[in-house]
């Protein structure tokens, strides 16, 4: 059973994340050390305590469609309303309309132990969060008065609507379309697939934002506009009306995550009897702006993704290692008592289950830390918020990115610990392999978020934003040379030329860049993405090893430089001297 590691959550946002330099400037209000451990401590219950109990059942039953209403699997209604009952949907959401306001930071913590709970279950939420920021920020008044209180306490939920049949992560072929109907409102006509949680038994209506074209609109993402559109309409009274002329056709058989609905989604062909085809909906923001509203709900989905893999390697992890301390098989050196030896004593095991623990540390600091920039953009003003923003949008892709690939793969070492046993759905730990491999693909692919870092990011502020950093990671570097720390071998060492590895690789893209040398810059980027992220991981572990609290930090500092960060030097070579032999192939 999963056991949120609160301790470790809490080390690494005050020590690591740099939550407690902040706690007492009142950029958070009166938020104090001691209310947000006990806000880890109850969202950590809460994920341990009533989700977890509930994934086998979410894995085994799925979520069931039947006259284009999705039932939930059981138990699973009655937990979403001990859900918003604790408060827990609006940890982070706006004090105008009922939510808490508390730092993204602190809501990124407890989605990773909710999602370590069950990543089917957490999804739900995590849409409805993404929802809200993008109202707030884009939509009229009107529209945020009539829907975001009901949004923030989770009594409705949100979804976002992108994908179409044609139109995958390029939605220049979007034919969702969008008629005006001369009151303010817009008749909405199209499919879109691919939509979690776009019906489901947990709340009594949905808000459903829909990516559409208006008559005229320019072509390709210039013309695309973002609109609301209730299952429900809602009084002026508050009280829900009539049904809206959308519904799900179908539900996809996954992979993983079977108990999050995955949604074919009709709009406007005439379901709902009694009314003109066409879902009502209101334009969010302006006209053919609509992806740059839509950016805000995925930019808030995409960390929140990162977080999944970040948690599912975490229950990997935990599972795995109480399995190779109960395992008994064969004889081993470090084990002097009688009869087999538990498999944890074993050199490999050892080695799988270390790197498991390392590669869970560097992801989850990289994705606080994402957060924490973004806490200190939004309560920041002047060229100190552009440095954050800036920090967070070169931090985003990464955090996404790196985090999902890693929870595939220690998910998957996670089943390797368990041998034979690991491939028997029994143990549990073949459906957190399930689950974790959509991770990489939704929200923008990997390749994507690669392509982001590198066409996007790295050129911010001229090229520099991205050497400052690297500067400040150097810095980290530094100080653990000059510690008296032992225990931490040629990790200063080991970490410093991966970062100096990083800088040749960035140095090597910009250049390519700014020569227009797209391709050789695009056949690097997945590579530049992990060496980024390993770079950063170690200065990030070394970072928390210095901070104290005993000798296991620097262990596994040491381990991480010794065994993880030698794949730095190869990932350079294949940034800078790989790219003709993918340019150059024909497949």
């Amino acid at each position: 059973m999963y056991r949120a590691p609160v301790d470790e959550i809490a080390f690494t946002l005050k020590n690591v994340a740099g939550l407690g330099a902040v706690l007492g400037d009142g950029r958070f209000g009166d938020l104090s050390e001691d209310l947000v451990n006990a806000i880890l401590a109850e969202a950590g219950r809460f994920a341990g305590e009533e989700i977890a109990p509930l994934y086998k059942v979410g894995d085994e039953t799925g979520a069931v469609l039947k006259d284009a209403s999705v039932t939930t699997p059981p138990g699973w209604k009655e937990l979403y309303r001990r859900w918003i009952e604790g408060g827990w949907n609006a940890l982070s959401g706006p004090e105008e309309f009922g939510g808490q306001g508390l730092p993204n930071l602190l809501g990124v913590a407890a989605l990773e132990m909710w999602n370590s709970g069950s990543m089917a279950f957490t999804l739900a939420p995590t849409l409805t969060m993404g929802a809200v920021d993008a109202i707030e920020k884009h939509a009229a008044e009107d529209l945020k008065q009539k829907y975001l209180a009901k949004l923030v306490s989770g009594e409705w939920m949100g979804t976002m609507n992108l994908t179409e049949p044609q139109a995958g992560s390029d939605l220049n072929s979007l034919r969702t379309r969008a008629e005006p109907v001369g009151d303010g409102s817009y008749r909405i006509f199209g499919q879109k697939i691919f939509i979690t949680y776009g019906e489901h038994d947990f709340t009594d209506n949905i808000i459903h934002l829909v990516l559409a074209r208006l008559p005229d609109a320019p072509a390709g993402t210039r013309g695309i506009s973002l609109f609301l559109v209730p299952k429900f309409f809602v009084g002026e009274d508050g009280l829900l009306g009539a049904r809206n002329d959308v519904h799900c056709a179908s539900i996809e058989h996954k992979l993983g995550i079977h108990a999050s609905p995955t949604c074919t989604m009709i709009y406007g062909d005439g379901f709902v009897h009694g009314m003109a085809p066409g879902a009502i909906g209101w334009l969010v923001g302006e006209e053919n702006r609509g992806l740059a509203c839509m950016f805000t709900m995925m930019n808030n989905a995409r960390l929140a993704i990162g977080m999944q893999g970040v948690a599912v390697a975490e229950t990997a992890t935990q599972k795995a290692t109480a399995f190779a301390n109960e395992r008994r098989q064969g004889k081993a050196p470090s084990y002097a008592a009688e009869g087999m030896a538990p498999i944890v004593h074993h050199a490999d095991v050892k080695r799988t289950l270390l790197t498991m623990k390392a590669l869970t540390a560097a992801a989850r600091a990289i994705a606080y830390c994402c957060a924490q920039a973004t806490d200190m953009a939004r309560t920041g003003a002047g060229d100190a918020a552009l440095h954050w923003q800036e920090r967070a949008n070169l931090l985003t892709p990464i955090a996404k990115a790196f985090a999902t690939d890693i929870g595939v793969e220690v998910a998957s070492m996670g089943i390797q610990v368990h041998g034979g046993m690991g491939f028997i759905e029994e143990t549990g730990a073949a459906a957190l392999l399930r689950d974790s491999r959509i991770a990489p693909i939704y929200e923008g692919t990997n390749g994507i978020q690669a392509i982001d870092l590198v066409t996007r990011k790295l050129p911010q502020s001229g090229g520099e934003h991205v050497h400052g950093y690297i500067a400040e990671l150097a810095a980290i570097v530094d100080e653990l040379r000059a510690s008296n720390v032992a225990g931490f071998g040629r990790a200063a060492e080991r970490i410093g030329t991966a970062l100096q590895e990083l800088t040749v690789a960035t140095r090597f893209l910009q250049t390519a860049l700014a020569e227009g040398r797209m391709e050789e810059a695009l056949a690097g980027a997945t590579p530049y993405l992990r060496l980024f992220a390993l770079a950063t991981g170690g200065a990030y572990l070394a970072l928390a090893a210095l901070a104290g609290q005993g000798q296991e930090r620097v262990a596994l500092c040491r381990f991480y430089a010794d065994h993880i960060m030698p794949e730095t030097g190869a990932l350079r070579l294949s940034i800078t001297e790989g790219a003709h032999t993918i340019v150059a192939a024909q497949l």
